[in-house]
């Protein structure tokens, strides 16, 4: 197979960004890069400097065969606003078109569009077709507020979309009445999601078009090192890492921590809930905000943690944290609810739970027998070993490209070296 040119389009890619999907596909690029794929990724300056009016804290390795263009509007919130309200790149179009034609394209790999645009999806380039690829990251296709987070307090149990964007305090998208979504995905070749459960809530809620399962990945450079790296913490420790948002729960944890007994809570990550949090935890000398952390930082964090807490209180679509803990052969402690069911009972790499009584319970055993910490961490790298591993991944991922090229233009066009661009889908035939 020849090197393959790639462009990926996505609202946040890593230093402009805050989650887990933008971790994922920094990491994809580079490994496509590594491969000797040639990539480019679009997205969205704007949007990041709307949630985060400052410079990003934390840096991130560029790639030699990874090319990013941030879009800048010069007209700042305006330009996610209006694509927001619309549906459409209204501000970014001629810069999104002009990418688009200056290639030509083997792989148009869609990721958060929320802010670049569903129309987005519509647009090809001058010079030819390429094979098109979404990634369900969120729930966005079939949820105005991403996240299935219903009335700005509970998972969504049953759509009622307008009353919950507007108790949400965001700005009615009328264009999702329009059929806009379902014409856009028409264009698109292949829908994957990271889960079984992120599949099956898409076709729940509407979305018609299939989607395959293709689980995110850990590369080997996040793993357990030996030595081991120096203990970051003096005392015995659970760990929290994620978005300080209400939907990760780290409220829950800190009601409780008082009754956990003698260990702390070391949280990292930041975001705009975490000055409630930091006065919920008020001056209780056992929990510990850390900031923002690097993944080098995460690591020594990880490896000498009791357990990583996961305590999200919506769906997560799968749950990047619990691969980091593993590999550092950590266990987790995980929400019985979304896509952190699946890794969990998958691995055996922890527990999961429903109630704060099977919480606290969780958190004493582990506490109580490092036997039990040991057996569970090594279960969870074992799964990592095989089934999330970077080769694990892509062979999937190019399953996917290659099948949905295979139906677009009647064979796999880079097999013989030929361009997708040069390829006629078949029913242009």
């Amino acid at each position: 197979m020849r090197p393959l040119r790639f462009l990926h389009f996505t609202t946040f890619y890593p230093p402009y960004s805050f989650g887990g999907d933008a971790t994922y596909l920094h990491r994809l690029c580079h490994a496509l890069g590594d491969a000797g794929h040639e990539v480019e990724v679009v997205h969205c300056v704007d949007s990041y400097h709307l949630l985060h009016p400052g410079e990003p804290e934390i840096a991130y390795a560029e790639h030699p065969r990874v090319r990013t263009h941030p879009i800048e509007s010069g007209l700042g919130w305006l330009s996610p606003l209006a694509t927001q309200q619309t549906g459409r790149p209204l501000l970014k179009r001629k810069r999104i078109q002009a990418l688009l034609d200056a290639s030509r394209w083997d792989v148009i790999h869609y990721h958060n569009m929320s802010l670049i645009g569903a129309q987005t999806m519509t647009m090809d380039s001058a010079r030819g077709p390429a094979v098109k690829m979404y990634t369900t990251h969120e729930h966005w296709l079939v949820c105005p507020m991403h996240v299935l987070w219903k009335y700005n307090r509970r998972p969504c149990e049953k759509p009622d979309c307008l009353r919950c964007t507007l108790h949400g305090r965001r700005p009615p998208q009328l264009w999702r009445w329009t059929g806009l979504l379902e014409r856009a995905s028409r264009h698109v070749d292949q829908f994957v999601a990271p889960s079984r459960f992120t599949a099956r809530m898409h076709a729940e809620r509407g979305f018609r078009r299939p989607l395959e399962v293709l689980p995110y990945f850990l590369p080997r450079n996040s793993w357990v090192h030996e030595p081991a790296p120096p203990r970051p913490h003096a005392r015995p420790y659970f760990l929290f890492v994620g978005r300080l948002e209400v939907i990760k729960g780290l409220q829950t944890l800190i009601g409780l921590w008082d009754g956990v007994g003698d260990f702390d809570l070391l949280v990292a990550g930041s975001g705009t809930y975490q000055e409630r949090l930091r006065a919920q935890a008020g001056s209780n000398p056992r929990i510990r905000f850390l900031g923002a952390l690097t993944g080098q930082q995460l690591e020594a964090l990880y490896f000498h943690a009791l357990a990583c807490l996961v305590p999200s209180i919506t769906y997560e679509t799968f749950g990047i944290v619990c691969l980091e803990a593993f590999a550092q052969k950590t266990p987790v402690i995980a929400r019985d609810l979304g896509g952190l069911s699946e890794v969990v009972e998958e691995s055996g790499g922890g527990f999961l739970y429903r109630t704060d009584e099977q919480l606290l319970e969780a958190i004493r055993r582990l506490a109580g027998s490092p036997a039990l910490r040991l057996e569970l961490g090594a279960r969870g790298y074992d799964a990592l070993l095989g089934r999330w591993t970077l080769d694990a991944h892509l062979k999937m991922y190019f399953r996917y490209l290659e099948s949905a090229a295979a139906r677009k233009f009647g064979r796999i066009p880079w097999e013989s070296g030929e361009p997708a661009s040069n390829a006629v889908p078949v029913n242009q035939t």
